[in-house]
């Protein structure tokens, strides 16, 4: 099967959102006056951030999460994708469960497939997801997009559904850890397959401040928040912990720890809103269908402090992952 062949049969489809899709050199979108188009960038490799055997199916449908998954930080629309897929071998069995997985989450989200590239080689995926948001950048307010950098003193800082199930999904999978039947098998799917907050990000245009996905751990991820937007945070690490359903199982008390506040790969959403919001954030959540969890509130002191139940400061050294800042030798973005 060649190159050519291996994209007609698996990766083209009609795609009546665009003005030209699959097939010619450039794919061409409109968007509607008023709108803006929103572009995230996402690489996926081998070893690095996913095991090798893992199911395709799987990760076809997290290939395309990890990106939805931005779009949901700037409450943007989904709209379509492009797919750069660099192959060992064009491997039939493995090709079809990957690319039914792709399918099936660009389909809930109406994200359409609209070109790319493939190529031999180890393994490596990557995709470029565009949304739709509104704005106008002669207006006053130039965008409605969700930002990092809007975070205010006071705000208050909230999650959307749980943390560190993917981290302690991992940590199984290296015999690192032993949980048992249903905990394993939430916290690998977890790991396999997120749950991008569309709905939510969506709901949440007009209410919340500052908005990041978490993706490299909360501690790093709200670091991006209140390095761009210029202040700190208080977050109470009881609520941070009460995130994890598995919180009350027997886990070594430091490793849960580390997973929650700073294991990545959980694509959940973390943001700010003013407490005036509170019964908004409330009603976005349920119309949403995604559980979101006060955990702290912004400072005008810059940095980020952990307090237990009694108050007091907890002292961390956690942080997020950084690529390059990682001595790991496998699976280093998902270790983090």
């Amino acid at each position: 099967m060649g190159e050519f062949e291996l994209i007609q049969r698996y990766f083209t489809r009609p795609s009546p959102g665009a003005v030209l899709g699959v097939g010619d050199d450039c794919a061409i979108l409109h968007t509607a006056p008023g709108m803006q188009l929103a572009i995230s960038t996402d690489m996926l490799v081998a070893g690095r951030h996913f095991f090798p055997d893992v199911e395709p199916h799987a990760l076809g449908h997290k290939a395309l999460a990890v990106n939805l998954s931005d779009l949901a930080a700037c409450g943007a629309r989904p709209m379509a994708f492009t797919l750069a897929l660099a192959l060992p071998a064009a491997d039939e069995g493995w090709l079809a469960p990957f690319a039914k997985g792709l399918w099936a989450l660009a389909d809930a989200h109406g994200c359409e497939l609209i070109g790319g590239d493939t190529t031999r080689g180890p393994l490596n995926l990557c995709i470029t997801v565009f949304g739709e948001v509104p704005g106008d950048i002669a207006g006053p307010t130039r965008t409605q997009a969700l930002l990092r950098s809007g975070a205010k003193a006071g705000d208050d800082v909230y999650v959307s559904g749980t943390l560190g199930e993917a981290a302690l999904g991992l940590q199984q999978h290296l015999g690192q850890l032993k949980l048992d039947a249903p905990a394993a098998a939430a916290c690998r799917a977890r790991l396999e397959r997120p749950t991008p907050r569309v709905a939510l990000g969506l709901a949440l245009r007009g209410i919340a401040s500052a908005c990041a996905d978490v993706s490299d751990g909360l501690l790093g991820d709200l670091g991006h928040i209140l390095k761009r937007s210029g202040v700190g945070a208080r977050l109470d690490t009881d609520a941070v912990l009460a995130c994890c359903p598995w919180s009350a199982h027997p886990i070594d008390a430091p490793l849960l720890r580390q997973c929650v506040l700073s294991g990545g790969d959980d694509y959940e959403l973390v943001f700010t809103a003013a407490p005036a919001q509170a019964a908004a954030v409330a009603a976005a959540a349920q119309a949403s269908g995604t559980p979101v969890r006060r955990i702290g509130r912004i400072e005008t002191q810059t940095g980020l402090r952990l307090v237990d139940a009694h108050g007091q400061l907890a002292v961390h050294t956690m942080q997020g992952f950084d690529h390059f800042a990682s001595t790991s030798p496998q699976t280093a973005e998902a270790l983090k």
